[in-house]
């Protein structure tokens, strides 16, 4: 009786070594920009960068134990995902739409202008990442259900893809100056942990060598700093932008949550440990937001 081959079997030891070291060198460069770039550093776009690369060494760090984890237990994953999930939603309200209302503000709009300006940007970014969502995969999530060769392009760009707010959001608040810049690139980073071992070990569970999956897993939180570099540039531009990019890079963000994490978080019957992991990543992120803003 001939043995039916898991779509990933051939790939389980063939260059190991080599994603493990690139692996390395990834979390090695985003830790060289966060030890070498100041907190207090004057230019926005060397903050950005340093937010940046500290979501992606978290991301980074995060699927690290994939080497050697070779099963998480579901309602485990599902509560890091909604913890994920609340530290993205708090995000979005303390350190995204409230600074984009005070930023709206203080360039003349009244208040009733104000709101109107942050909902139209919010409206934006998350019409933006629904086209780029359904134009790049349709249901990324359900790729892991039945992850075939064929599918894994298309997931590991839908997990690059929902990367891309988190980024935008630390690059406008380093860009613009804000306060809690700092404070949203550490709560980011701390939601990229468990985002990155949880994205490790769908592919590592569909068959994928460990090495590479640690690697994909590693590599999807470049994706981070590049968009904050990005967006930190866009803001600097004209200070007209900053209301409008916090705006967006929320209603990107919050799409990103709404239509992702929290739907497949719920996916396996753990709706309440989510739930309680949404609200304690939720009070974590502001009180982050509070201490360090």
């Amino acid at each position: 009786m001939n043995r039916v081959l898991h779509p990933f079997a051939q790939t389980r030891v063939l260059f190991a070594w080599p994603y493990v070291v690139v692996t390395l060198m990834i979390a090695g460069v985003a830790l060289s920009l966060v030890a070498t770039i100041p907190l207090d550093d004057g230019s926005g776009l060397r903050r950005a960068l340093r937010g940046g690369g500290l979501c992606a060494l978290a991301t980074a760090l995060g699927a690290m134990p994939v080497w050697v984890v070779k099963h998480l237990q579901q309602q485990l994953a599902d509560g890091l995902l909604g913890f994920g999930a609340g530290v993205m939603l708090a995000a979005t309200a303390f350190s995204l739409v409230l600074p984009g209302l005070d930023a709206a503000g203080r360039a003349g709009y009244s208040a009733w202008g104000a709101a109107g300006l942050v909902s139209a940007g919010v409206l934006l970014g998350a019409l933006a990442l629904l086209a780029l969502d359904r134009g790049v995969v349709d249901d990324p999530r359900d790729a892991k259900r039945d992850l075939v060769p064929s599918r894994v392009v298309l997931f590991v760009l839908a997990i690059v893809l929902h990367n891309v707010p988190e980024g935008m959001a630390v690059g406008v608040a380093a860009g613009g100056g804000l306060r809690g810049a700092e404070g949203l690139a550490m709560g980011i980073a701390l939601q990229d942990i468990p985002e990155g071992l949880v994205v490790a070990l769908i592919l590592a569970s569909a068959g994928m060598a460990r090495s590479k999956a640690v690697f994909i897993g590693a590599l999807s939180g470049v994706a981070e700093p590049v968009a904050a570099v990005l967006s930190a540039w866009a803001v600097s531009v004209s200070s007209l932008l900053l209301p409008w990019g916090l705006a967006f890079a929320a209603g990107a963000m919050l799409i990103a949550v709404s239509h992702s994490v929290i739907p497949e978080s719920n996916r396996h019957g753990n709706g309440t440990i989510a739930s309680l992991g949404l609200a304690i990543g939720f009070c974590l992120m502001m009180a982050l937001d509070t201490a360090l803003g």
